[in-house]
């Protein structure tokens, strides 16, 4: 037991001494916040310039409401700020009347696309001439917006709400009703998303308060999140530093002091002490990072000993795997090629993680949470999802993690065993399923 005490040491300073360990640990958050940081900061950062539109309006009575609308919107909604302060964030939209040249609407169109393509407009719109009353022909009835552009829909999602909101009013007048009356009647009614009403401690019953969907949502993801970067930045180098060991001929120095499974098991307990280390540090830090901005409620704190168990059984089941891998190939090209399935079963749990977010106690969830593999990461999401989990469940999941566990580790050091003096040429599938069994 000492010796292994004394590998795991060892791997574990060896870790979190290097410049490497610093710089992962900085790198994450970005890794994980940086996209939301760097989307918020673009978000109003875009082009400016203004965008002529050409609308043709085949029912004579919507071109105005158009061009009214982009009027008011190129006045008022298309800044930011007040005064010396004002910036303008969004371009101006300028409408223009397109003229009909000919009695042929394929022509018309066409003349209105080579316009757009000659950078004369940016984009033109077809209004059919049965918007406001539609009849048997549902392509007389639609409005066909027109760009060269696809991937910019600012303008077809804004002239979607104005022409749609115009067009009501029409039918409104044409069958003698108030579009008041009509918006009155039929407003929405809103639907509050609470909680459950509960008793203080005196007694009396308590308001029920809203529930923060967002919230709800980003703190199970993260925890998901942090567990399988962890597992990555912790565990899948384990392969690297043993196929490293076994080129240099290392693994050969320090077999003449301990053995094979003595070096392995030392080795994964000291990368589960590197996981824990780099999850305590995320740990307390967004701790205090939601608490300091009012959020505290919303951290798990009742999880966190759940996370640090499921966290640390993921690194040995998965580290264990990379371990073996290590020891059996020749080379890193060889080391590349048996990841491919291992990762799948690590990055598994990232395709189902919104339907069991939404649904944690579906029969679906739970099955998936009790596979081993996807264990870790899926129970501690289910646990994070308010009201949580019957404590058979995560009870269950960690008996299961274990048991696999054991088996990997058993299977990883007979592989690692055999593999771990093999000069050469690497071992496929096959062979390291005949080591396991035959020892």
């Amino acid at each position: 037991m000492r010796r292994i005490i004394v590998v795991a040491v060892r791997e574990y300073q060896a870790a979190v001494k290097t410049k490497a360990f610093i710089i992962s640990i900085l790198a994450m958050p970005v890794f994980m916040g940086g996209g939301i940081v760097v989307q918020t900061f673009m978000r109003d950062r875009v082009d400016t310039t203004d965008k002529k539109i050409a609308v043709l309006d085949q029912t004579g009575r919507l071109y105005d409401a158009v061009a009214e609308a982009a009027r008011e919107r190129n006045e008022t909604g298309i800044f930011r700020g007040e005064g010396e302060a004002r910036k303008k964030i969004r371009p101006r939209f300028l409408i223009e009347q397109a003229e009909v040249s000919s009695d042929d609407p394929a022509r018309t169109v066409f003349e209105l696309s080579e316009r757009v393509r000659n950078d004369q407009i940016f984009a033109f719109v077809i209004i059919g001439p049965d918007v406001v009353k539609p009849g048997d022909d549902p392509t007389r009835a639609r409005v066909a917006y027109h760009s060269n552009t696809p991937t910019y829909d600012d303008f077809k999602n804004w002239a979607a709400g104005v022409l749609n909101r115009h067009t009501q009013q029409l039918r409104f007048q044409a069958v003698d009703l108030e579009p008041e009356v009509v918006q009155e009647a039929t407003q929405r009614v809103p639907v509050a998303n609470l909680g459950l009403v509960s008793l203080d401690e005196e007694g009396r019953i308590t308001e029920a308060e809203e529930s923060n969907q967002i919230a709800n949502m980003l703190v199970p993801m993260g925890l998901m999140m942090l567990m399988f970067m962890v597992v990555m930045v912790s565990a899948s180098p384990l392969m690297q530093s043993v196929v490293e060991e076994k080129m240099q001929r290392i693994a050969e120095v320090l077999l003449g002091s301990v053995t094979p499974f003595q070096l392995m098991l030392g080795k994964l307990l000291g990368i589960v002490g590197v996981s824990l280390t780099m999850a305590t540090i995320y740990l307390v830090g967004a701790f205090f990072a939601i608490h300091q901005a009012g959020y505290g409620q919303f951290f798990p704190t009742h999880l966190v000993w759940w996370f640090v168990l499921f966290q640390a059984m993921a690194v040995l089941l998965y580290g264990s795997i990379f371990a073996a891998i290590g020891a059996s190939v020749s080379d890193m090209k060889e080391a590349q090629n048996l990841m491919t399935p291992v990762m799948l079963l690590v990055i598994a749990p990232m395709f189902v993680w919104l339907n069991v977010v939404k649904e944690p106690l579906a029969t679906s969830s739970v099955v998936m949470s009790l596979f081993p593999p996807a264990t870790p990461m899926l129970m501690i999401l289910r646990q994070a999802v308010p009201p949580g989990v019957p404590l058979w469940q995560p009870l269950l999941g960690v008996g299961l993690v274990i048991v696999t566990t054991m088996v990997c580790v058993f299977a990883a050091g007979r592989i690692f065993r055999v593999g771990i003096l093999m000069q050469g040429k690497g071992a496929n599938i096959g062979e390291m399923m005949r080591w396991v069994l035959r020892g």
